[in-house]
């Protein structure tokens, strides 16, 4: 058993690094090799698909863990959604249709009713390919990103209520009483929370939360494991201690998502009819991209907001393989389907990943066709805004910023505005007196909204994510920022390039980051003047 364990690890791992090599997501890799040892007759690991769904659980407990519920509620988010998915469903039904009447293989001979159940199973985008390059780009709290995740959790709900009416799978009268107990659940483990040791008992905590009341309870009462995942998750957003637990958990997830990646390609080997109406299915993404894009402008958002978002979600779900399986087992379809949703969602990750490593070429494409909306007729979170009489700015509010907020303001006197975009910490943080804004200095939109720097003399990059850092650094550069730049380093390279690209004053992650770098920040300022 080790030594097939040891082959799988190996193998992955050749294939991640090789997709890391040509600039490519390193989960390509991981899907290709699901299908090559499929091809090549390699058994599956017994206990892999538990891996992808305890991976998957983890994911959506992680998002419940970073997500705002009022951010469902937005009108940018629900009619989104529904309006994409009727949309999107009439397009994919009216896609198969014509396949059918040319005669085209699988899809000849089906019905208005199996089309348009399969046009319904390629209405999702996927949660796991748009976290993982949300998080790859340190966009996972940027505004676009947001509304992206909200558009998903709404998406997944709707598929957890298909899948459980599809299934005949009825939630038992237990049910009721667990959903009620929810709430003074969530005071209970708040309260049991703060007892908590850091470190792995935080992480120990979280697993046995998302997989106890989460995933086997609603599992136990014919509810979705996954969805009571995501729900234990939002019960505990908020919380002072959610970050770490998140942070706790990032990584174990990442490797367990690595199984679910793998375990696609293991849906069965395709034949050349499969591939290739697989493939074909593909022309549907531009035309979802679109629909995105077009629903999500007409709530005034601004073209980044909205090309940005419509082209992460420009992809195939793996809840489309989940609908398949459920349409199979029901005699809706035929298997050959589970093997042609298997290419459609591998193959729209290809092109997703290749879409979004071009997506500023294709947002200054898509800026010269749209109509920009005035500045003072968009979306709220979207207004033009100024740093007022500021005199010191720090971008990222967690630990290191707030500290080196009150070094600032506190010892030296300076007039201080902070930077952050995560909705609760910035109530928190407004709630203490300090002066804040919610905005997201790793997004291109908020350079250009913003209206001067000139007044501002010490600019402080403590934001968790060097490629956040790094792309607001560039920003002060191009907009001939002359003040001082401090910035937090988690690593050697990460400083190197810092200091390449004229950053003033560099502090290492573990070095006492937010009084020091406050303090060096002032020092470097007084020697200038």
């Amino acid at each position: 058993m080790m030594s097939d364990v040891a082959f799988f690890l190996a193998a992955t791992f050749a294939a991640g690094l090789v997709m890391s090599l040509m600039r490519l997501p390193a989960l390509l890799g991981f899907l290709a090799i699901g299908f090559v040892l499929n091809g090549f007759g390699v058994q599956e690991l017994p206990f892999l698909d538990s891996i992808a769904d305890l991976g998957v659980a983890l994911l959506l407990f992680g998002i419940g863990l970073k997500l705002d519920v009022r951010s469902l509620l937005a009108r940018e988010v629900w009619v989104t959604t529904a309006g994409h998915l009727a949309l999107s469903v009439a397009v994919g039904t009216g896609f198969l249709w014509v396949l059918a009447l040319i005669g085209y293989p699988l899809v000849a001979g089906l019905g208005l009713g199996s089309l348009a159940l399969i046009g319904f199973a390629l209405s999702f985008s996927s949660t796991v390919f748009v976290i993982k390059v949300l998080e790859e780009h340190a966009e996972l709290q940027s505004f676009y990103g947001r509304t992206a995740i909200g558009i998903l959790v709404m998406q997944d709900l709707a598929a957890v209520i298909f899948m459980s009416a599809a299934g005949g799978q009825v939630p038992s009268l237990w049910a009721v009483p667990l959903l009620a107990a929810l709430a003074p659940l969530g005071w209970v483990s708040r309260r049991l929370w703060d007892h908590v040791p850091h470190g792995e008992m935080q992480g120990l905590f979280g697993l046995a939360l998302a997989l106890g009341p989460g995933y086997a309870a609603f599992e136990a009462v014919g509810l979705e494991g996954d969805l009571g995942a995501l729900v234990m998750g939002m019960i505990l957003a908020g919380d002072k201690a959610a970050s770490e637990l998140s942070h706790q958990l990032f990584l174990l997830k990442d490797l367990l998502l690595v199984g679910f990646f793998i375990s696609i390609g293991f849906g069965g080997w395709p034949t050349l009819d499969a591939v290739m109406l697989g493939l074909t299915l593909l022309l549907l993404l531009p035309v979802q991209v679109i629909i995105y894009i077009w629903l999500l402008d007409r709530h005034k958002l601004r073209r980044r907001t909205s090309v940005k978002a419509g082209l992460i979600l420009g992809n195939f779900s793996e809840f489309g393989l989940i609908v398949a399986a459920v349409a199979v087992s029901a005699s809706l379809l035929e298997e050959d389907w589970l093997v042609v949703m298997s290419v459609a969602v591998a193959g729209s990750f290809v092109v997703a990943a290749v879409v979004n490593i071009n997506s500023d070429a294709i947002l200054a494409w898509a800026r010269r066709r749209m109509r920009m909306h005035p500045s003072d007729d968009v979306h709220e979170h979207e207004k033009p805004f100024s740093f007022g009489t500021a005199r010191a700015i720090v971008m990222g509010m967690g630990r290191i910023g707030k500290a080196a907020y009150v070094e600032l303001s506190g010892v030296y006197g300076l007039p201080v505005l902070g930077v952050e975009n995560l909705p609760s910490r910035v109530a928190d943080l407004r709630a203490e007196g300090m002066d804040i804004v919610e905005a997201d200095a790793a997004d291109d939109d908020f350079w250009a909204r913003l209206e001067s720097t000139g007044q501002v003399d010490i600019v402080v990059l403590a934001m968790p994510f060097h490629g956040a850092n790094r792309l607001a650094l560039a920003e002060l550069s191009k907009s001939n920022y002359v003040g001082v730049v401090a910035v937090v380093a988690q690593y050697d390279d990460d400083a190197r390039e810092y200091q390449q690209m004229g950053a003033d004053v560099i502090i290492h992650l573990y070095e006492g980051a937010g009084l020091k770098i406050a303090e060096q920040a002032a020092e470097a300022l007084a020697d200038r003047d």
